[in-house]
């Protein structure tokens, strides 16, 4: 049979319809061979490169399979980032929208006490990276005794960053009898150990790529000197003139000095490291999602996690300091079958540096002369046009899935003593409204919200101001985003 539409892999209806409308018209190679195995609740270890649709192509079997009536946690996907938790548990939520599948991330420097009260409730599934995950655990707030269905998404990545402990005391609390699933970019021997220790006849999957990088990216480089540098990176992009561009830098510190020479050169561009508030991150990364500004100057916290569609430059600073880095800062753009440029800035002291990374990726840089004086006099117009102008906002892939839902508000809650069943009762019995047309349901100490499906918003909106739930009368309006 042939699995080039999502279609033919029997997906109920809410699934298929969710897909349509986030416009995932052709499964990814990723997703071809995933799918199918993971819909039958099999082991995998999935060896695919960054971009490939890996998220995609564990979410749509585990939203499939998950049992929607079941309100402890069917799922738990461990990610390396606060980023990526966040990214999986938005694409979880759209993917499962129609079917009312409630994901919830969970990670540091959040509060503890507010995600105990939402794991509390109804989740399907959970994210979150390993150290909040095994906080959770080992205090008895993340209920595992429903769990199926185990991720461990950028393995590689975990090891890198030293989490390979914690993913490994996690999986030894975790029921026997489940599904484990782990994607990374490269399987190196103690993740090959970890899958031999825990997986039961694992379905192996590689996505071949030339070499470790896609063959979608075109990799060059200038040798230039640590005085020459801002001058060079502010002539590189007169004449690429990117749409949209991350420009990696190695220290906090350099982000910042780099962020404010290029602000100062009335260039469109934002910040991220890790020593900004995690809110202050999301808030630049959802502003970079939607095309508000073209430069996104970052450390390596954003190598991971970041799928934004047209990311047409990515630009190393600074050379990374370990071998991989260069493959997931550069894995940024050539996403999803576009294309993409990737230079580097190279200073004499790291030719050596240079040549452990080209070993590793397999191939040669090209080398490059800087841009002439005039070149970059003939391109000037054309990008100081282009950075006076408006950025065009890119559409979020959800658009067209949001389009028929609204988000109420309630002021009320757990201290109200509402539930998730009062709502429904309440809410379906407004004329012309079904249980169908209700979606996921979040209730809090003060205040509920619930999504509306199929139009329906305006309708339950208007009947809800003059209707009461057990008794109270609440406030109720659009939820503000």
């Amino acid at each position: 049979m042939s699995h080039n539409n999502f279609q033919n892999y029997k997906l109920s209806t809410d699934i298929t319809r969710a897909l349509s409308s986030l416009e995932y018209n052709l499964p990814t190679e990723v997703q071809r061979k995933v799918i199918p195995i993971a819909l039958k609740k099999c082991d995998l270890v999935v060896k695919s490169q960054t971009g490939s649709g890996k998220t995609a192509a564990f979410s749509i079997p585990i939203c499939e399979l998950i049992d929607w009536e079941e309100n402890k946690p069917q799922a738990l996907v461990l990610t390396p980032t606060r980023e990526l938790a966040v990214q999986v548990t938005e694409d979880m939520t759209n993917i499962g929208r129609y079917k009312r599948i409630k994901a919830n991330a969970i990670y540091g420097k959040q509060s503890f006490a507010r995600q105990k009260l939402e794991l509390k409730q109804k989740n399907h599934v959970v994210v979150g990276t390993p150290g909040r995950v095994l906080d959770h655990i080992q205090k008895g707030t993340l209920s595992l005794e429903r769990l199926n269905f185990l991720v461990v998404d950028e393995a590689d990545e975990m090891l890198n960053m030293g989490f390979i402990d914690q993913v490994e005391a996690i999986i030894t609390e975790l029921p026997t009898a489940r599904v484990t699933m782990l994607f990374s970019a490269t399987l190196p021997p103690d993740i090959e150990s970890l899958c031999r220790k825990y997986m039961k006849d694992p379905v192996h999957i590689e996505i071949q790529a030339t070499g470790l990088t896609t063959e979608k990216i075109d990799h060059f480089l200038f040798e230039v000197t640590e005085e020459d540098k801002l001058a060079v990176l502010r002539d590189l992009t007169i004449v690429e003139n990117p749409d949209s561009c991350i420009i990696f830098g190695s220290t906090q510190n350099q982000v910042d000095d780099l962020y404010k020479d290029l602000r100062r050169y009335g260039y469109s561009c934002e910040r991220i490291h890790g020593g900004m508030t995690q809110e202050d991150r999301f808030s630049v990364m959802n502003d970079f999602k939607k095309g508000r500004f073209r430069y996104l100057i970052a450390t390596n916290v954003a190598a991971r996690g970041i799928d934004i569609d047209n990311i047409t430059h990515v630009i190393n600073y600074d050379l990374p300091l370990e071998k991989e880095s260069y493959v997931h800062r550069t894995g940024r753009t050539g996403r999803a079958g576009k294309t993409g440029k990737a230079f580097t800035l190279l200073t004499p002291g790291e030719q050596k540096d240079l040549e452990v990374i080209e070993a590793y990726i397999g191939f040669e840089i090209t080398k490059l002369s800087v841009p002439s004086k005039e070149e970059v006099a003939r391109k000037r117009v054309a990008f100081e046009r282009k950075n006076k102008d408006q950025p065009t906002f890119k559409k979020d892939k959800s658009a067209n899935l949001n389009k028929g839902i609204m988000k109420l508000y309630f002021n009320g809650g757990k201290k109200k003593k509402i539930r998730a069943v009062d709502l429904v009762g309440t809410i379906s019995k407004i004329p012309g409204v079904t249980a169908d047309d209700i979606g996921v349901i979040t209730i809090q100490e003060t205040s509920s919200f619930v999504d509306i499906l199929n139009g329906k918003g305006p309708i339950v909106l208007r009947a809800m101001k003059n209707t009461t739930i057990k008794g109270k009368q609440l406030k109720v309006h659009p939820a503000k985003e």
